[in-house]
């Protein structure tokens, strides 16, 4: 359980960070994919070979992959230029629900009465939060679109990986999606304009703790976690980084919440667990995989 605990602490840090720089968050992304795939090289080279053994099909699979989980980064990461932490971390607990969604369109995947419920309180817990937020400003409401749109495409990368999960080891599916992912922000960022040098050392530092906070003692750990406890127990870690996040950013970012961000965000983080709950094989979710969680 220390394990877990330190694995929720260290995602829920990933926010904070975001709000630390103020370069672009492409730039920032992208640094922290591919610091991460640098600290993975050891660990990759014995088994680099299965990724040349893939057909065309599931290299496509791969590549649509990776591309969403470049626009996860994109777009989450962009909304904590707009919105509070809470309410950005908020919206990504969504993930597993957009997941079976996205499951049920694709592979006709049917869900309990009690995965519905739970994913219709989470629903309106969300709506509540994006009402809230309008309250505050039309600004901190555009960022409550963009995490919702973040999470969806995190988990567009989930559904698009899962057949390749079979076929290639959690390494080398993490750094081939990683390594696709940065490749699709750097080229977002030469689009942009862009500069891919000349930042502050603290802005160098942020890309740096991203990619071995979250990510590494994070997102890897989770996966290591796999191996010990069931899918479950792990996947409702989702439910730790709104809740770690938000006391992070009162503290670090002076960050206070508000009554309606209070309410909303207990009956969204409420149904999501429900959810969850309510299925002892759900897959691991949005920044819960070191490799198959790479979200926040």
């Amino acid at each position: 359980m220390f394990i877990l605990a330190v694995a929720i602490i260290a995602i829920s840090f990933s926010s904070i960070f975001v709000k630390w720089s103020a370069a672009p968050v492409a730039i920032m992304a992208m640094y922290r994919l591919w610091m991460t795939n640098v600290l993975m090289l050891p660990f990759v080279w014995r088994k680099g070979s299965e990724m040349f053994t893939l057909g065309g099909k599931a290299t496509g699979l791969l590549v649509g992959s990776g591309a969403a989980l470049g626009l996860h980064f994109l777009l989450w990461m962009e909304s904590l230029r707009y919105t509070s932490v809470a309410s950005s971390t908020a919206f990504m607990a969504l993930e597993p629900v957009m997941v079976m969604l996205g499951s049920y369109w694709a592979f006709q995947q049917r869900s309990s009465l009690s995965r519905i419920i739970g994913m219709a309180v989470a629903v309106v817990g969300a709506i509540a939060i994006g009402w809230g937020d309008w309250g505050l400003s039309p600004q901190a409401l555009q960022g409550d679109l963009l995490s919702v749109l973040g999470t969806a495409a995190v988990a567009l990368h989930m559904i698009l990986g899962q057949s390749l999960r079979s076929k290639l080891s959690s390494v080398s599916y993490s750094f081939a999606v990683f390594a696709v992912a940065g490749g699709v922000l750097a080229l977002y960022s030469l689009i942009q304009g862009y500069a891919f040098f000349g930042y502050k050392a603290v802005d160098w530092g942020v890309f740096a703790l991203l990619a071995v906070v979250p990510t590494i003692l994070g997102h890897y750990i989770f996966n290591w976690l796999l191996k010990y406890m069931d899918a479950t127990s792990v996947s409702m870690s989702v439910l730790g980084e709104p809740i770690g996040a938000t006391i992070l950013a009162y503290f670090l970012l002076g960050e206070a919440l508000t009554a309606i961000q209070l309410g909303a965000g207990v009956l969204l983080i409420g149904g999501v667990w429900l959810f969850i709950r309510s299925n002892g094989q759900q897959a691991v979710p949005h920044e819960v995989d070191a490799v198959t969680k790479e979200s926040a």
